[in-house]
């Protein structure tokens, strides 16, 4: 595989997050309530702050893990795919719209598949009719199979057929095929009639979709000048009006051919033209914007109107927390791994170190990347202004590793005060605009950990010492290293083991310059960072007495650093309740976590079925000791379904307060009550050996938590 390819699997995925951020404001207008407003929508509509998750972003990203979870390796069948959809899922919020069963065509397939009917029957004409199954979602969640496939068509093509299929049927699934085999020819053809025409070489010439495809190829072939005119004859003959259900895939598609033949192959009017035509923008043109991403490259891509305002972050909404701050870099270089192993390759250095050791580091490696970073001043006294004028711009002039690192600005600023370059490392509803799709969050970084950073002030910078530091989220308080000095011209490479801290949340990351200096005049300050990341055992505790209701717009609720599978879950009184009907779950921690042992106090109230979780991989991934019926206490594994590895005894009652301790070393699993341990079992068959912890509980059970504390082995 060409190592180019890695590069233009970061410019496909972000300009996916472009185009999605780019439709979103606008979606389901028509052409004319677009035209009536905005006259011609050439850029951003929305100024958001943070644009929250987006269904068309959770779905690429989190279906792709079927080749690392799935049971049939890199030949990924439907089945992979489907339990990728219910691990990383939250029960009916949030990832995509839950708009009910033969409404929503994926909210229809994830209850099939909750029910016992399997891939792909769950997404089939025969089980759910035309109307649900030829809804526009084959197409959208897409991308990254054509992303882990540079090159590949043949390969593109099998990887959507199956990953299309859990949720559609009929034309869902050969606009799959379709999109991702555009996607993975534009790696190398650049005629964008070559590429459209390969999409159409791998589904039926007599469906429907190749059908509409070569309809407006042909209008364009004969009337080139104006897409407006292509536009009318689409309304008029494939609209909304002529196909049933809430999106269907048709109309979404025949607009999204006509932007890319009359956007000629430019980036930014390909996308414009899209987003012109409505109907479901930030689908279309996310899909688009994919195809022209991976085409024309990052240089095709404007810096300023485009990636600017999105600075490389992105939000999810799955139920890990962690991954749910996965910023853009990291997703391509995760998608760009995944194609790698696919293809029986070893990756190029640095990419192969940055993908095994340091995947959602600061590497700045990508041109142009930032990876979220932030840059604030704090002044000398109440007095000094809080507010500076900051920049942050990607860089070749030097780098601690590889070639590129990040530079940054502040201005103005005088000797004494702190310049923070730093990652925020987790999010509050008051840092977003708006609530798309329920994102809720866990910390990227934890106490106990180390972090690493490299800083450097050039030869025309001024003076400084450094440290690395963490900021409390409730205390404000930053923990930070020893100061270093820092020579003009000189790379220096900082850690710090951040301390083991007890009810904390750390809200940021990063590096403190201490700006030197004798003189008051201000002055516009110059560095650069380069490879931030952390990495180490944690060692830190939840108090829930320290936890709070996080309120998002509408009815979104979400306690702090918990992301929720199903239930109701509340504080009261110092203590997290999670309650359910049927089944409940929620998470928290970091998901690459190794080996640890996870203590909880908790108090069982009702029913029978009390279980505390550990490596928690996703909604149908994890292990758990639980409190059970006829007094006894078992270590379980979640595998698509609880089932019992070990029991032994335990008189426990309801309203008892109890310290359970789960120890995960290796893939051994063991539990420890009341001092003493109980169970201890070795799973053998398909371990999970990382993850994060939760609580889980079934059959109409309630139990309320004091506290959980983590800590390293």
């Amino acid at each position: 595989m060409k190592a180019e390819f890695i590069e233009k699997i970061y410019a496909g995925w972000l300009a996916k997050i472009i185009g999605i951020r780019y439709g979103a404001p606008i979606e389901g207008w028509t052409y004319e309530k677009i035209k009536n407003i905005y006259g011609e929508l050439d850029h951003y509509p929305v100024d958001y702050h943070e644009f929250a998750a987006d269904d068309d972003s959770n779905g690429p990203l989190f279906f792709l893990k079927a080749l690392e979870d799935g049971r049939h390796g890199y030949d990924v069948k439907a089945q992979d795919v489907a339990e990728a959809l219910l691990n990383y899922a939250p029960f009916e919020h949030g990832f995509f719209w839950w708009g009910g069963y033969g409404i929503s065509t994926e909210h229809t397939a994830y209850l099939n598949l909750r029910n016992g009917i399997p891939a792909p029957m769950s997404g089939s004409i025969e089980q759910n009719g035309h109307a649900t199954a030829e809804q526009i979602g084959g197409q959208i969640f897409i991308d990254t199979w054509g992303l882990v496939s540079p090159g590949n068509p043949d390969q593109a093509a099998r990887f959507a057929k199956e990953a299309a299929s859990v949720t559609h049927g009929g034309n869902g699934i050969y606009g799959g095929i379709f999109v991702a085999v555009c996607i993975s020819y534009a790696f190398i053809e650049h005629d964008i009639r070559k590429i459209l025409e390969k999409g159409l070489s791998y589904i039926p010439e007599d469906c429907e979709y190749a059908y509409v495809v070569r309809k407006v190829m042909e209008f364009y072939e004969a009337h080139p000048e104006n897409w407006r005119d292509c536009f009318q004859y689409i309304f008029e003959n494939f609209g909304y009006d002529k196909y049933p259900g809430n999106c269907h895939i048709i109309p979404n598609i025949a607009v999204m051919i006509l932007s890319l033949l009359y956007g000629e192959g430019d980036f930014s009017d390909t996308l414009s033209i899209c987003n012109m035509c409505g109907w479901d923008t930030d689908c279309n043109v996310g899909n688009v914007a994919t195809i022209m991403g991976v085409r024309n490259g990052l240089e095709g891509i404007e810096y300023e109107k485009w990636r600017k305002p999105i600075n490389d972050f992105l939000a999810c909404s799955s139920v890990i927390g962690s991954l749910n701050l996965m910023d853009i870099p990291f997703g391509a270089v995760y998608i760009a791994k995944l194609a790698y192993a696919v293809a029986g390759e070893k990756m190029p250095e640095p990419w192969g170190e940055i993908a095994e050791k340091r995947i959602d580091s600061c590497h700045f490696e990508f041109p142009g990347s930032t990876h979220a970073i932030r840059v604030r001043v704090g002044g000398l006294d109440a007095r000094a202004r809080v507010e500076r004028e900051t920049a942050v711009m990607n860089t070749n002039e030097t780098a601690a590793s590889g070639c590129r690192s990040l530079k940054f600005v502040a201005k103005p600023v005088e000797p004494g005060e702190n310049v923070y370059v730093y990652k925020k490392t987790y999010y509050q509803p008051k840092d977003f605009s708006d609530s798309r799709y329920d994102p809720s969050f866990s910390p990227l970084i934890y106490p106990g950990q180390t972090l690493h950073a490299s800083a450097y002030i050039p030869e025309y910078g001024y003076a400084s010492q450094v440290s690395l530091y963490v900021k409390e989220l409730r205390s404000g308080k930053i923990y930070e290293s020893e100061k270093q000095e820092l020579k003009k011209g000189e790379w220096k490479t900082l850690e710090f083991h951040i301390p083991a801290m007890e009810g904390a949340l750390l809200e940021e990351a990063g590096v403190c310059f201490h700006v030197e200096g004798k003189h008051m005049d201000f002055f516009d300050y110059v560095g650069m960072i380069d490879d931030l990341y952390a990495d180490g055992n944690p060692d830190y505790s939840i108090e829930l007495e320290k936890e709070q209701e996080e309120v998002w717009p509408g009815l979104h609720r979400e306690i702090s650093q918990f992301t929720k599978l199903k239930g109701l879950m509340y504080l009261e009184d110092g203590e997290l309740h999670l309650s359910c009907a049927d089944f409940a779950e929620a998470y928290t921690g970091r998901h690459d976590w190794e080996d640890y042992s996870a203590e909880f106090t908790f108090t069982p109230l009702t029913g029978a079925d009390h279980m505390v979780n550990v490596r928690v991989q996703g909604a149908i991934r994890s292990y758990a000791v639980g409190l059970l019926a006829d007094g006894k206490i078992a270590i379980l594994k979640n595998d698509n379904g609880y089932r019992v590895l070990t029991d032994a005894p335990f008189a426990w009652e309801n309203g008892k307060k109890y310290t359970i301790t789960v120890k995960a070393v290796g893939n051994t699993i063991s539990a420890i009550a009341d001092g003493a341990e109980l169970l201890k079992i070795t799973d053998e068959e398909h371990p999970y050996l990382q993850g994060s912890v939760g609580v889980s509980m079934l059959r109409g059970t309630h139990d309320k938590y004091r506290r959980i504390a983590v800590k390293g082995i």
